[in-house]
């Protein structure tokens, strides 16, 4: 196994475009990587893959350990390890002076057309999140399921782990392209999908990934999805958290 690739389940304009049925479980996806992020089957909660453990952000903000046959429609994870980069964060005010930063740090090592995955682990002033409970449905777009079922949340003055993917922009629709960030409390009770975020001093561990693996659904009902249909604006929209 090459450690520095990411192993992704569907993609995401499957996902935009309401295909959240079962690809695989949780205890196949944990064989590829100990850190990555995705959702679960009906989009029932935020995934957090943290210390090669898989939990789900409720639309409360807490957070459970999943079952490993829990259904996974869409996810991408990574081994944290081997070849990593380590610094220190001070101060960091709102989540796009952290895409700043990262983007500085990915590009002094030549990697804005590669992926990264990332682990921010410290002392969070706020974290403004969201999660959704889950919809069984077919061909029903992400932004509508999420519309009616998906909740916003804050955590003030917590400790905790950011879990961050980069996908460059020519990956647009295999994953959301730029940065992607979820939450879990150093007491693996509250997290969720990050639309803002304040860091008062954090330590980061990132790693560049040079090779993906894609894990296309088997069942038939995949091939009814017509991919390319998938609204990059509503892409965006969805990742915002809005």
């Amino acid at each position: 196994m090459n450690l520095a690739s990411i192993y992704q389940v569907s993609t995401l304009n499957a996902l935009m475009l309401g295909y959240t049925r079962k690809a695989i479980p949780v205890a196949d996806l944990l064989r590829h990587g100990d850190t990555g992020l995705g959702t679960f089957e009906n989009v029932d909660g935020e995934m957090i893959v943290v210390d090669g453990r898989c939990f789900r952000a409720t639309d409360d903000g807490s957070v459970v350990e999943m079952n490993p046959e829990v259904g996974v429609p869409f996810a991408s994870v990574a081994f944290l390890d081997g070849d990593v980069r380590e610094f220190d964060l001070q101060k960091v005010a709102g989540v796009d002076a952290l895409r700043n930063l990262l983007d500085l740090k990915i590009e002094e090592g030549f990697g804005l057309n590669s992926m990264h995955v990332v682990r921010i682990d410290g002392a969070f002033d706020v974290v403004r999140a969201r999660s959704e409970r889950g919809f069984s449905s077919q061909h029903v777009e992400l932004k509508e399921i999420l519309k009616d079922r998906q909740k916003d949340f804050a955590f003030e003055n917590a400790r905790g782990s950011l879990i961050c993917l980069y996908h460059p922009d020519f990956m647009q629709g295999i994953n959301a392209a730029g940065w992607h960030f979820h939450f879990i409390s150093e007491d693996r009770t509250r997290g969720g999908h990050v639309f803002d975020v304040s860091i008062a001093e954090a330590h980061v561990r990132l790693k560049k990934l040079s090779q993906i693996r894609i894990q296309l659904p088997t069942e038939a009902a995949f091939d009814t999805y017509s991919l390319t249909k998938a609204s990059q604006g509503d892409i965006k929209k969805v990742e915002q958290g809005k």
